[in-house]
Protein backbone atom coordinates (compact mmCIF):
# COMPACT_ATOMS: atom_id res chain seq x y z
CA UNK A 1 0.00 0.00 0.00
CA UNK A 2 3.05 2.26 -0.01
CA UNK A 3 3.97 2.21 -3.74
CA UNK A 4 2.66 5.71 -4.51
CA UNK A 5 4.61 7.13 -1.57
CA UNK A 6 8.00 6.04 -2.92
CA UNK A 7 7.86 7.76 -6.31
CA UNK A 8 9.78 10.90 -5.30
CA UNK A 9 6.91 13.40 -5.09
CA UNK A 10 8.21 16.98 -4.97
CA UNK A 11 6.86 20.52 -5.31
CA UNK A 12 9.21 23.30 -6.40
CA UNK A 13 9.45 26.58 -4.46
CA UNK A 14 7.74 28.66 -7.14
CA UNK A 15 4.70 26.37 -7.29
CA UNK A 16 4.52 26.29 -3.50
CA UNK A 17 4.65 30.09 -3.23
CA UNK A 18 1.84 30.31 -5.74
CA UNK A 19 -0.36 27.61 -4.17
CA UNK A 20 0.18 28.28 -0.45
CA UNK A 21 -1.65 31.65 -0.12
CA UNK A 22 -4.69 30.37 -2.03
CA UNK A 23 -4.85 27.23 0.08
CA UNK A 24 -4.50 29.14 3.34
CA UNK A 25 -7.27 31.54 2.42
CA UNK A 26 -9.56 28.71 1.38
CA UNK A 27 -8.84 26.79 4.59
CA UNK A 28 -9.66 29.79 6.77
CA UNK A 29 -12.89 30.51 4.87
CA UNK A 30 -13.95 26.88 5.09
CA UNK A 31 -13.01 26.70 8.76
CA UNK A 32 -15.22 29.74 9.39
CA UNK A 33 -18.13 28.03 7.60
CA UNK A 34 -17.40 24.90 9.62
CA UNK A 35 -17.58 26.81 12.92
CA UNK A 36 -20.82 28.52 11.90
CA UNK A 37 -22.61 25.63 10.21
CA UNK A 38 -20.73 22.46 11.04
CA UNK A 39 -22.73 20.13 13.22
CA UNK A 40 -20.04 17.49 13.33
CA UNK A 41 -16.51 17.03 14.72
CA UNK A 42 -13.38 16.40 12.64
CA UNK A 43 -10.85 13.81 13.79
CA UNK A 44 -7.45 13.94 12.06
CA UNK A 45 -4.92 11.19 12.75
CA UNK A 46 -1.26 11.95 11.95
CA UNK A 47 0.80 8.75 11.90
CA UNK A 48 3.85 7.40 10.10
CA UNK A 49 7.55 6.65 10.31
CA UNK A 50 10.05 8.75 12.26
CA UNK A 51 11.34 11.76 10.33
CA UNK A 52 8.44 11.82 7.88
CA UNK A 53 7.22 15.24 9.01
CA UNK A 54 4.39 14.48 11.40
CA UNK A 55 5.20 17.29 13.83
CA UNK A 56 6.04 19.75 11.04
CA UNK A 57 2.71 19.10 9.37
CA UNK A 58 0.78 19.74 12.60
CA UNK A 59 2.67 23.03 12.99
CA UNK A 60 1.78 24.00 9.42
CA UNK A 61 -1.92 23.34 10.08
CA UNK A 62 -1.76 25.60 13.13
CA UNK A 63 -0.11 28.27 10.99
CA UNK A 64 -2.58 27.99 8.12
CA UNK A 65 -5.79 27.65 10.16
CA UNK A 66 -7.35 29.42 13.15
CA UNK A 67 -5.63 27.71 16.08
CA UNK A 68 -8.44 28.65 18.49
CA UNK A 69 -10.59 25.92 16.99
CA UNK A 70 -7.93 23.24 16.74
CA UNK A 71 -6.92 20.79 19.44
CA UNK A 72 -3.81 18.64 19.38
CA UNK A 73 -3.82 15.43 21.40
CA UNK A 74 -0.48 13.70 21.86
CA UNK A 75 -0.36 10.14 23.12
CA UNK A 76 2.72 8.29 24.28
CA UNK A 77 3.12 5.62 26.96
CA UNK A 78 -0.12 5.34 28.97
CA UNK A 79 -0.03 6.92 32.41
CA UNK A 80 -0.77 4.93 35.56
CA UNK A 81 -4.31 6.29 35.50
CA UNK A 82 -4.79 5.31 31.88
CA UNK A 83 -3.34 1.85 32.45
CA UNK A 84 -6.02 1.22 35.05
CA UNK A 85 -8.74 1.91 32.50
CA UNK A 86 -9.79 0.09 29.29
CA UNK A 87 -7.38 0.76 26.42
CA UNK A 88 -9.71 3.08 24.47
CA UNK A 89 -10.67 5.15 27.50
CA UNK A 90 -8.11 7.90 27.00
CA UNK A 91 -9.10 8.30 23.36
CA UNK A 92 -12.77 8.60 24.21
CA UNK A 93 -11.93 11.42 26.61
CA UNK A 94 -9.92 13.28 23.98
CA UNK A 95 -12.54 13.27 21.19
CA UNK A 96 -13.30 16.78 19.88
CA UNK A 97 -16.84 18.19 20.21
CA UNK A 98 -18.95 19.25 17.22
CA UNK A 99 -17.57 22.28 15.43
CA UNK A 100 -13.97 21.59 16.37
CA UNK A 101 -11.03 19.80 14.79
CA UNK A 102 -9.01 17.35 16.86
CA UNK A 103 -5.53 16.43 15.62
CA UNK A 104 -4.21 13.20 17.11
CA UNK A 105 -0.40 12.97 17.20
CA UNK A 106 -0.22 9.31 17.95
CA UNK A 107 -3.51 7.50 18.26
CA UNK A 108 -5.23 4.22 19.02
CA UNK A 109 -2.95 2.66 16.36
CA UNK A 110 0.38 3.55 17.96
CA UNK A 111 0.49 1.07 20.83
CA UNK A 112 -0.68 -2.02 18.87
CA UNK A 113 1.91 -1.38 16.15
CA UNK A 114 4.68 -0.85 18.73
CA UNK A 115 3.72 -4.00 20.65
CA UNK A 116 3.63 -6.02 17.45
CA UNK A 117 7.15 -4.83 16.52
CA UNK A 118 8.45 -5.74 19.99
CA UNK A 119 6.86 -9.18 19.76
CA UNK A 120 4.47 -8.58 22.64
CA UNK A 121 1.38 -8.92 20.47
CA UNK A 122 0.77 -11.88 18.17
CA UNK A 123 -1.08 -11.50 14.90
CA UNK A 124 -4.33 -12.88 16.24
CA UNK A 125 -4.39 -10.39 19.10
CA UNK A 126 -3.41 -7.59 16.72
CA UNK A 127 -6.32 -8.45 14.42
CA UNK A 128 -8.69 -8.38 17.38
CA UNK A 129 -7.41 -4.91 18.28
CA UNK A 130 -7.99 -3.77 14.72
CA UNK A 131 -11.52 -5.14 14.76
CA UNK A 132 -12.13 -3.11 17.89
CA UNK A 133 -10.73 0.01 16.25
CA UNK A 134 -12.83 -0.51 13.13
CA UNK A 135 -15.97 -0.65 15.23
CA UNK A 136 -14.89 2.44 17.15
CA UNK A 137 -14.27 4.44 13.98
CA UNK A 138 -17.53 3.22 12.45
CA UNK A 139 -19.29 4.53 15.53
CA UNK A 140 -17.57 7.91 15.16
CA UNK A 141 -18.63 8.21 11.53
CA UNK A 142 -22.16 7.04 12.20
CA UNK A 143 -22.38 9.67 14.92
CA UNK A 144 -21.46 12.28 12.31
CA UNK A 145 -17.68 12.66 12.69
CA UNK A 146 -15.43 13.22 9.69
CA UNK A 147 -12.39 10.97 10.21
CA UNK A 148 -9.20 11.62 8.22
CA UNK A 149 -6.29 9.22 8.74
CA UNK A 150 -2.86 10.15 7.35
CA UNK A 151 0.15 7.83 7.22
CA UNK A 152 3.40 9.62 6.32
CA UNK A 153 5.74 7.22 4.56
CA UNK A 154 9.46 7.18 3.81
CA UNK A 155 11.52 4.45 2.22
CA UNK A 156 14.21 2.99 4.46
CA UNK A 157 16.93 4.90 2.66
CA UNK A 158 14.74 8.00 2.60
CA UNK A 159 14.26 7.82 6.37
CA UNK A 160 18.00 7.46 6.94
CA UNK A 161 18.79 10.47 4.74
CA UNK A 162 16.08 12.59 6.37
CA UNK A 163 17.28 11.80 9.89
CA UNK A 164 20.82 12.79 8.87
CA UNK A 165 19.56 16.06 7.37
CA UNK A 166 17.55 16.90 10.48
CA UNK A 167 20.46 16.03 12.75
CA UNK A 168 22.85 18.19 10.71
CA UNK A 169 20.68 21.32 10.97
CA UNK A 170 21.05 23.00 14.43
CA UNK A 171 17.42 24.16 14.21
CA UNK A 172 16.09 20.60 13.88
CA UNK A 173 18.78 18.46 15.50
CA UNK A 174 16.72 18.16 18.69
CA UNK A 175 14.11 16.18 16.79
CA UNK A 176 16.52 13.28 16.24
CA UNK A 177 17.14 11.10 19.27
CA UNK A 178 18.84 7.78 19.98
CA UNK A 179 15.38 6.23 19.81
CA UNK A 180 14.98 7.60 16.26
CA UNK A 181 18.08 5.78 15.07
CA UNK A 182 17.12 2.67 17.05
CA UNK A 183 13.73 2.60 15.34
CA UNK A 184 15.44 2.82 11.94
CA UNK A 185 16.84 -0.65 12.69
CA UNK A 186 13.30 -1.98 13.05
CA UNK A 187 12.11 -0.33 9.81
CA UNK A 188 11.26 -3.63 8.10
CA UNK A 189 9.27 -4.81 11.11
CA UNK A 190 7.41 -1.49 11.16
CA UNK A 191 6.55 -1.78 7.47
CA UNK A 192 5.21 -5.29 7.95
CA UNK A 193 3.17 -4.37 11.02
CA UNK A 194 1.95 -1.04 9.66
CA UNK A 195 1.08 -2.52 6.27
CA UNK A 196 -1.06 -5.15 7.97
CA UNK A 197 -2.71 -2.58 10.24
CA UNK A 198 -3.48 -0.25 7.33
CA UNK A 199 -4.96 -3.10 5.33
CA UNK A 200 -7.16 -4.21 8.22
CA UNK A 201 -8.41 -0.69 8.97
CA UNK A 202 -8.64 0.81 5.47
CA UNK A 203 -12.41 1.05 5.71
CA UNK A 204 -14.82 2.89 3.39
CA UNK A 205 -15.90 5.15 6.25
CA UNK A 206 -12.35 5.95 7.40
CA UNK A 207 -9.77 5.06 4.71
CA UNK A 208 -6.06 5.64 5.13
CA UNK A 209 -4.37 8.35 3.08
CA UNK A 210 -0.70 7.49 2.52
CA UNK A 211 1.48 10.56 1.87
CA UNK A 212 5.14 10.59 0.89
CA UNK A 213 7.07 12.49 3.57
CA UNK A 214 10.29 13.23 1.70
CA UNK A 215 9.46 16.76 0.49
CA UNK A 216 8.02 19.22 3.04
CA UNK A 217 6.26 21.35 0.43
CA UNK A 218 4.58 18.39 -1.25
CA UNK A 219 3.50 16.90 2.08
CA UNK A 220 2.08 20.19 3.39
CA UNK A 221 0.13 21.03 0.23
CA UNK A 222 -1.20 17.50 -0.08
CA UNK A 223 -2.47 17.32 3.49
CA UNK A 224 -3.88 20.86 3.37
CA UNK A 225 -5.79 20.21 0.16
CA UNK A 226 -7.18 16.90 1.37
CA UNK A 227 -8.46 18.50 4.57
CA UNK A 228 -9.94 21.40 2.57
CA UNK A 229 -11.66 19.11 0.06
CA UNK A 230 -13.02 16.86 2.81
CA UNK A 231 -14.43 19.78 4.81
CA UNK A 232 -15.97 21.44 1.76
CA UNK A 233 -17.56 18.22 0.58
CA UNK A 234 -18.97 17.47 4.00
CA UNK A 235 -20.34 21.00 4.52
CA UNK A 236 -22.04 20.84 1.12
CA UNK A 237 -23.66 17.50 1.95
CA UNK A 238 -27.36 17.99 2.64
CA UNK A 239 -28.02 14.42 3.72
CA UNK A 240 -28.70 13.29 7.27
CA UNK A 241 -25.42 13.87 9.10
CA UNK A 242 -25.63 10.40 10.61
CA UNK A 243 -25.15 8.96 7.12
CA UNK A 244 -21.59 7.65 6.77
CA UNK A 245 -19.53 9.98 4.56
CA UNK A 246 -16.02 9.07 3.45
CA UNK A 247 -13.45 11.76 2.65
CA UNK A 248 -12.64 12.17 -1.05
CA UNK A 249 -9.79 10.38 -2.75
CA UNK A 250 -6.43 12.11 -2.29
CA UNK A 251 -5.74 14.44 -5.24
CA UNK A 252 -2.54 14.02 -7.27
CA UNK A 253 -1.17 17.56 -7.13
CA UNK A 254 2.07 16.94 -9.07
CA UNK A 255 0.71 14.60 -11.80
CA UNK A 256 3.00 11.78 -10.68
CA UNK A 257 1.35 8.45 -9.96
CA UNK A 258 1.97 4.72 -10.29
CA UNK A 259 0.98 4.73 -13.99
CA UNK A 260 2.73 7.89 -15.18
CA UNK A 261 5.90 6.67 -13.43
CA UNK A 262 6.07 3.60 -15.69
CA UNK A 263 8.66 3.46 -18.47
CA UNK A 264 6.58 2.29 -21.43
CA UNK A 265 9.55 2.43 -23.82
CA UNK A 266 11.05 -0.85 -22.55
CA UNK A 267 11.37 -3.52 -25.23
CA UNK A 268 12.78 -6.99 -25.90
CA UNK A 269 14.21 -7.91 -29.26
CA UNK A 270 12.83 -11.08 -30.85
CA UNK A 271 15.79 -13.38 -30.21
CA UNK A 272 16.10 -12.36 -26.56
CA UNK A 273 12.34 -12.68 -26.16
CA UNK A 274 12.26 -16.23 -27.52
CA UNK A 275 15.13 -17.28 -25.24
CA UNK A 276 13.56 -15.68 -22.16
CA UNK A 277 10.09 -17.01 -23.01
CA UNK A 278 11.36 -20.59 -23.20
CA UNK A 279 13.32 -20.18 -19.98
CA UNK A 280 10.41 -18.91 -17.87
CA UNK A 281 7.81 -21.20 -19.41
CA UNK A 282 10.05 -24.13 -18.58
CA UNK A 283 10.51 -22.91 -15.03
CA UNK A 284 6.76 -22.37 -14.58
CA UNK A 285 6.08 -25.89 -15.82
CA UNK A 286 8.45 -27.25 -13.17
CA UNK A 287 6.97 -25.17 -10.36
CA UNK A 288 3.32 -26.16 -10.87
CA UNK A 289 4.47 -29.82 -10.82
CA UNK A 290 6.61 -29.33 -7.70
CA UNK A 291 5.57 -31.45 -4.67
CA UNK A 292 5.26 -28.32 -2.51
CA UNK A 293 2.67 -26.86 -4.91
CA UNK A 294 0.27 -29.63 -3.93
CA UNK A 295 -0.36 -27.65 -0.74
CA UNK A 296 -1.25 -24.50 -2.66
CA UNK A 297 -3.38 -23.13 -5.44
CA UNK A 298 -2.44 -20.37 -7.85
CA UNK A 299 -4.79 -17.50 -8.73
CA UNK A 300 -3.73 -15.16 -11.53
CA UNK A 301 -5.71 -11.94 -11.92
CA UNK A 302 -5.32 -10.01 -15.17
CA UNK A 303 -6.52 -6.43 -15.55
CA UNK A 304 -5.34 -3.72 -17.91
CA UNK A 305 -6.09 -1.11 -20.50
CA UNK A 306 -8.21 -2.17 -23.46
CA UNK A 307 -5.96 -3.83 -26.09
CA UNK A 308 -3.07 -4.08 -23.62
CA UNK A 309 -2.46 -7.74 -24.47
CA UNK A 310 -4.03 -9.67 -21.62
CA UNK A 311 -5.21 -12.51 -23.88
CA UNK A 312 -1.82 -13.00 -25.49
CA UNK A 313 -0.09 -12.97 -22.13
CA UNK A 314 -2.52 -15.51 -20.71
CA UNK A 315 -1.86 -17.83 -23.65
CA UNK A 316 1.90 -17.71 -22.98
CA UNK A 317 1.21 -18.67 -19.36
CA UNK A 318 -1.12 -21.56 -20.14
CA UNK A 319 1.32 -22.90 -22.72
CA UNK A 320 3.50 -23.93 -19.79
CA UNK A 321 0.77 -25.70 -17.79
CA UNK A 322 -1.05 -28.99 -18.31
CA UNK A 323 -4.54 -28.17 -19.58
CA UNK A 324 -6.03 -30.44 -16.91
CA UNK A 325 -4.46 -28.27 -14.20
CA UNK A 326 -5.82 -24.79 -15.07
CA UNK A 327 -9.07 -22.96 -15.73
CA UNK A 328 -9.53 -19.60 -17.45
CA UNK A 329 -12.45 -17.50 -16.19
CA UNK A 330 -13.40 -14.61 -18.52
CA UNK A 331 -15.33 -12.00 -16.55
CA UNK A 332 -18.05 -9.94 -18.22
CA UNK A 333 -21.15 -8.15 -16.93
CA UNK A 334 -22.82 -10.12 -14.11
CA UNK A 335 -25.74 -12.38 -15.01
CA UNK A 336 -29.14 -12.20 -13.32
CA UNK A 337 -28.11 -15.09 -11.10
CA UNK A 338 -24.92 -13.32 -10.09
CA UNK A 339 -26.67 -10.00 -9.45
CA UNK A 340 -28.93 -11.76 -6.98
CA UNK A 341 -25.91 -12.66 -4.82
CA UNK A 342 -23.29 -10.60 -2.92
CA UNK A 343 -20.78 -9.05 -5.30
CA UNK A 344 -17.87 -11.44 -4.63
CA UNK A 345 -20.01 -14.58 -4.83
CA UNK A 346 -19.38 -15.10 -8.54
CA UNK A 347 -15.61 -15.12 -7.94
CA UNK A 348 -15.71 -17.38 -4.89
CA UNK A 349 -17.40 -20.06 -7.01
CA UNK A 350 -14.32 -20.25 -9.27
CA UNK A 351 -11.63 -20.42 -6.56
CA UNK A 352 -9.39 -23.43 -7.37
CA UNK A 353 -8.57 -26.39 -5.19
CA UNK A 354 -4.97 -27.06 -4.19
CA UNK A 355 -2.56 -28.00 -6.97
CA UNK A 356 -4.73 -26.12 -9.48
CA UNK A 357 -4.51 -22.79 -11.29
CA UNK A 358 -7.33 -20.36 -12.04
CA UNK A 359 -6.72 -17.43 -14.37
CA UNK A 360 -9.17 -14.53 -14.25
CA UNK A 361 -9.38 -12.47 -17.45
CA UNK A 362 -10.84 -9.37 -15.78
CA UNK A 363 -11.62 -9.73 -12.11
CA UNK A 364 -13.40 -8.60 -8.96
CA UNK A 365 -11.79 -5.20 -9.54
CA UNK A 366 -14.55 -4.37 -12.00
CA UNK A 367 -16.45 -2.89 -9.07
CA UNK A 368 -13.81 -0.19 -8.49
CA UNK A 369 -13.10 0.28 -12.21
CA UNK A 370 -15.91 0.05 -14.76
CA UNK A 371 -18.73 0.06 -12.20
CA UNK A 372 -17.23 3.09 -10.48
CA UNK A 373 -16.52 5.06 -13.66
CA UNK A 374 -19.74 4.16 -15.48
CA UNK A 375 -21.92 4.68 -12.42
CA UNK A 376 -23.17 1.07 -12.33
CA UNK A 377 -22.94 1.08 -8.54
CA UNK A 378 -23.19 3.76 -5.87
CA UNK A 379 -20.18 5.59 -4.43
CA UNK A 380 -20.78 3.83 -1.11
CA UNK A 381 -20.63 0.45 -2.88
CA UNK A 382 -17.30 0.95 -4.62
CA UNK A 383 -15.72 2.68 -1.62
CA UNK A 384 -16.72 -0.29 0.51
CA UNK A 385 -15.37 -2.71 -2.11
CA UNK A 386 -11.70 -1.91 -1.43
CA UNK A 387 -11.98 -3.33 2.08
CA UNK A 388 -14.04 -6.30 0.95
CA UNK A 389 -11.55 -7.12 -1.82
CA UNK A 390 -8.57 -6.88 0.54
CA UNK A 391 -10.32 -9.19 3.00
CA UNK A 392 -11.19 -11.59 0.16
CA UNK A 393 -7.60 -11.82 -1.03
CA UNK A 394 -6.27 -12.09 2.52
CA UNK A 395 -8.58 -15.00 3.22
CA UNK A 396 -7.40 -16.73 0.05
CA UNK A 397 -3.80 -16.23 1.11
CA UNK A 398 -4.43 -17.63 4.61
CA UNK A 399 -5.86 -20.78 3.04
CA UNK A 400 -2.76 -21.39 0.91
CA UNK A 401 -3.64 -19.65 -2.35
CA UNK A 402 -0.92 -17.68 -4.10
CA UNK A 403 -2.61 -14.58 -5.54
CA UNK A 404 -0.72 -12.72 -8.28
CA UNK A 405 -2.31 -9.60 -9.81
CA UNK A 406 -1.25 -7.88 -13.02
CA UNK A 407 -2.21 -4.52 -14.48
CA UNK A 408 -1.08 -4.16 -18.12
CA UNK A 409 -0.57 -0.53 -19.11
CA UNK A 410 -0.13 0.93 -22.61
CA UNK A 411 0.03 4.51 -23.83
CA UNK A 412 -2.94 6.23 -25.48
CA UNK A 413 -1.03 6.30 -28.77
CA UNK A 414 -0.27 2.58 -28.67
CA UNK A 415 -3.87 1.80 -27.81
CA UNK A 416 -5.15 3.81 -30.79
CA UNK A 417 -2.70 1.99 -33.06
CA UNK A 418 -3.91 -1.43 -31.82
CA UNK A 419 -7.57 -0.44 -32.13
CA UNK A 420 -7.07 0.48 -35.78
CA UNK A 421 -5.14 -2.74 -36.47
CA UNK A 422 -7.98 -4.78 -34.99
CA UNK A 423 -10.47 -3.13 -37.31
CA UNK A 424 -8.36 -4.03 -40.34
CA UNK A 425 -7.53 -7.66 -39.48
CA UNK A 426 -10.45 -10.01 -40.13
CA UNK A 427 -9.81 -12.50 -37.31
CA UNK A 428 -9.26 -9.67 -34.76
CA UNK A 429 -12.38 -7.63 -35.46
CA UNK A 430 -14.32 -9.36 -32.71
CA UNK A 431 -11.89 -7.81 -30.20
CA UNK A 432 -12.90 -4.22 -30.97
CA UNK A 433 -16.33 -2.84 -30.08
CA UNK A 434 -18.06 0.52 -29.80
CA UNK A 435 -17.61 0.23 -26.06
CA UNK A 436 -13.83 0.18 -26.49
CA UNK A 437 -13.95 3.46 -28.42
CA UNK A 438 -16.32 4.97 -25.87
CA UNK A 439 -14.05 3.99 -22.97
CA UNK A 440 -11.18 5.98 -24.53
CA UNK A 441 -13.18 9.15 -23.93
CA UNK A 442 -13.17 8.36 -20.21
CA UNK A 443 -9.48 7.55 -20.01
CA UNK A 444 -8.82 10.15 -17.28
CA UNK A 445 -11.53 8.68 -15.02
CA UNK A 446 -10.21 5.16 -15.59
CA UNK A 447 -6.64 6.33 -14.98
CA UNK A 448 -7.61 7.80 -11.60
CA UNK A 449 -9.57 4.66 -10.69
CA UNK A 450 -6.58 2.41 -11.47
CA UNK A 451 -4.24 4.53 -9.34
CA UNK A 452 -6.71 4.38 -6.46
CA UNK A 453 -7.11 0.60 -6.66
CA UNK A 454 -3.33 0.07 -6.67
CA UNK A 455 -2.90 2.38 -3.67
CA UNK A 456 -5.72 0.76 -1.71
CA UNK A 457 -5.35 -2.94 -2.62
CA UNK A 458 -1.64 -3.56 -3.19
CA UNK A 459 -0.92 -5.52 -0.02
CA UNK A 460 1.99 -7.61 1.20
CA UNK A 461 -0.01 -10.80 0.61
CA UNK A 462 -1.38 -9.78 -2.81
CA UNK A 463 0.68 -6.95 -4.32
CA UNK A 464 -0.01 -5.50 -7.76
CA UNK A 465 2.53 -5.98 -10.54
CA UNK A 466 2.33 -3.12 -13.02
CA UNK A 467 3.40 -4.26 -16.48
CA UNK A 468 4.78 -1.92 -19.13
CA UNK A 469 2.94 -3.41 -22.12
CA UNK A 470 3.67 -1.16 -25.10
CA UNK A 471 6.01 -3.94 -26.20
CA UNK A 472 4.19 -7.28 -26.01
CA UNK A 473 7.43 -9.27 -25.83
CA UNK A 474 8.61 -7.33 -22.78
CA UNK A 475 5.23 -7.64 -21.07
CA UNK A 476 4.91 -11.40 -21.58
CA UNK A 477 8.36 -12.14 -20.22
CA UNK A 478 7.85 -9.85 -17.21
CA UNK A 479 4.57 -11.61 -16.39
CA UNK A 480 6.07 -15.10 -16.63
CA UNK A 481 9.13 -14.10 -14.62
CA UNK A 482 6.95 -12.53 -11.91
CA UNK A 483 4.79 -15.66 -11.61
CA UNK A 484 7.85 -17.88 -11.29
CA UNK A 485 9.53 -15.63 -8.72
CA UNK A 486 6.38 -15.39 -6.58
CA UNK A 487 5.87 -19.16 -6.76
CA UNK A 488 9.48 -19.87 -5.85
CA UNK A 489 9.28 -17.51 -2.89
CA UNK A 490 6.04 -19.03 -1.60
CA UNK A 491 7.19 -22.62 -1.94
CA UNK A 492 10.67 -22.02 -0.53
CA UNK A 493 9.34 -20.01 2.41
CA UNK A 494 7.09 -22.82 3.51
CA UNK A 495 9.82 -25.40 3.01
CA UNK A 496 12.29 -23.43 5.13
CA UNK A 497 9.75 -22.89 7.91
CA UNK A 498 9.07 -26.64 8.09
CA UNK A 499 12.81 -27.33 8.38
CA UNK A 500 13.05 -24.83 11.22
CA UNK A 501 10.25 -26.61 13.10
CA UNK A 502 12.06 -29.94 12.72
Amino acid sequence: MFESAELGHRIDKETFREEEPKLRAALLDTQFDFRENGKFPVVILISGVDGSGKGETINVLYEWMDPRYLSTLAFSTPTDEEQERPYMWRFWRALPPKGRIGIFAGSWYSNPIAERIRGKLDKGDLDQRMDQINRFEAMLVNEGALVLKFWFHLSKDGQRQRLKALEKDPRTAWRVTKESWARLKTYDKLQEAAGHVLRMTNTPWAPWIVVEGTDDRYRSLTVGKIILDALQKRLADTRDQNYPVAPPMAPKIDRLDVLTALDLTQTLEKQTYETQLAKWQGRLSELVRHPEFRKHSLILAFEGSDAAGKGGSIRRVTAAIDARQYQIVPVAAPTEEERAQPYLWRFWRHIPRVNRVTIFDRTWYGRVLVERVEGFCSEADWLRAYTEINDFEHELHKDGAIVIKFWLQISAQEQLKRFKEREKIEFKRFKITEEDWRNRKKSKAYHDAVCDLVDRTSTSTAPWTLVEANDKNFARVKILRTICERLEKALNTEKHSEKAKD
